[in-house]
């Protein structure tokens, strides 16, 4: 290469570098140098957007890691939090002198009204303590208060930063409805998936262990092996960690469960599965279609003396994975399936009502059970699964 094609390779990384520095202290300068009130607003924002996790597990679980962004907020040197009985956490100066005042802090605001507390009720004998004054508002949860949020301050509080105090509290009464709702949310999966249990074990279990008994004779070996997938899949369907499951997991599940029906039903029962791979990881309700399978099979083949076929068919559709589970049994009246879904209807077909809601509930209205059935023409459930959703993941 010539001395000049050096020099023009050297000119140019130079100008690249030059470049880059130029634009990353333009960047700088522009996130750094905004305005006062940009730079106040960015820093309530972050800081409201590091204590709300922590509220959302509740006052008595997230409330230690929350108290210090809160005192941020409100720039005191002290803060504490009470449920009412006991002192659920401080945070900054002057916790040795005032902590076991907490709970007399807290009186009137433990009746819902906000209260200012001046020297009087609040100094210690110690000069360098900046504990003097405290201004106390509710914490409340619907219209229930729940406890009390004390700013500690060494100055008399102003005007201003009582209204701070209350919006403060209002924000942390907030995420505590918030993390009512998530633990009532979360009893109300388990109660449903409960009652998903109730309605399948009873039928299937008395089948599938009927169908082992009578291979123990004939074939050890494959009453042996059935005992297995019997074991596993009862293990899956009664585990009691996590909502959310993945696609490839529920399929696995499903799989024991025609093994294990198979083995009852001989020939009279065939199954085509057929799944893209891109789909597997899909994180899915748990037990969301094994109900559907489950009903697949009795509507498809109990009650008939011919054979009947199962089509399980999970497809990939770019954002979303579509599943269907079509059967070749009696069908039933389209206005029983819409009262089904509806949970109008008291029947022997398991769960759907409660697999819709819950679909529903996790990814929204349109990502409910499609059902086509006619009497005589079967049954073909669908559904979409997206294939990311914030929050739900498998466990």
């Amino acid at each position: 290469m010539s001395w000049q094609a050096v020099v023009v390779v050297v000119v140019a990384v130079v100008a690249v570098s030059l470049a880059a520095v130029l634009l990353a202290r333009l960047v700088r300068s522009r996130l750094v140098l905004g305005t006062t009130e940009d730079q106040t607003t960015y820093r309530i924002l972050h800081t409201t957007s590091l204590a709300s996790p922590e509220l959302r597990a509740g006052l008595a679980a997230g409330a230690d890691k929350a108290a210090r962004h809160l005192r941020e907020l409100l720039a005191t040197p002290a803060l504490a939090l009470t449920d009412g009985d006991d002192v659920v956490t401080w945070d900054g100066a002057g916790a040795a002198q005032h902590l076991h005042d907490v709970r007399r802090h807290a009186v009137r605001a433990l009746d819902g009204n906000t209260d200012v507390l001046g020297p009087a009720a609040v100094e210690c004998d110690r000069l360098d303590c900046p504990v003097r004054h405290a201004v106390a508002a509710a914490l409340t949860t619907d219209d229930r208060v729940e406890g009390a949020l004390i700013a500690y301050t060494s100055t008399r509080p102003s005007a201003g930063l009582v209204r701070a105090v209350e919006e403060v509290a209002r924000f942390v009464s907030g995420q505590l409805e918030l993390a009512e709702f998530d633990r009532e949310r979360a009893k109300l999966a388990e109660a449903e998936i409960r009652a998903l249990r109730a309605q399948i074990s009873p039928h299937f279990i008395y089948n599938a262990l009927g169908a082992i008994a009578s291979y123990v004779r004939t074939d050890p070996e494959h009453a042996r092996e059935l005992l297995l997938e019997f074991a596993d899949f009862t293990r899956y369907s009664f585990r009691r960690h996590g909502d959310f499951t993945t696609l490839a997991e529920e399929l696995r599940s499903i799989e024991r469960y025609l093994t294990l029906e198979k083995a009852r039903f001989g020939d009279r029962l065939s199954v085509t599965l057929r799944v893209a791979p891109e789909v597997l990881a899909v994180a899915v309700p748990f037990l969301c279609l094994q109900p559907l399978v489950e009903n697949a099979v009795r509507h498809g083949l109990e009650g008939r003396s011919d054979p009947g076929h199962i089509t399980i068919i999970a497809e990939d559709a770019g954002n979303e994975a579509l599943i269907s589970i079509d059967d070749d049994g009696v069908g039933m009246d389209p206005e029983l399936a819409r009262s089904l879904l509806a949970g109008d209807a008291a029947g022997d077909r398991v769960g759907l009502g409660n697999v819709d809601e819950r679909l529903r509930a996790v990814f929204g209205d349109e990502y409910g059970l499609v059902i086509e059935t006619a009497r005589g023409a079967g049954t073909k459930v669908s559904l979409r699964v997206p294939k990311y959703r914030p929050g739900v993941h498998a466990t």
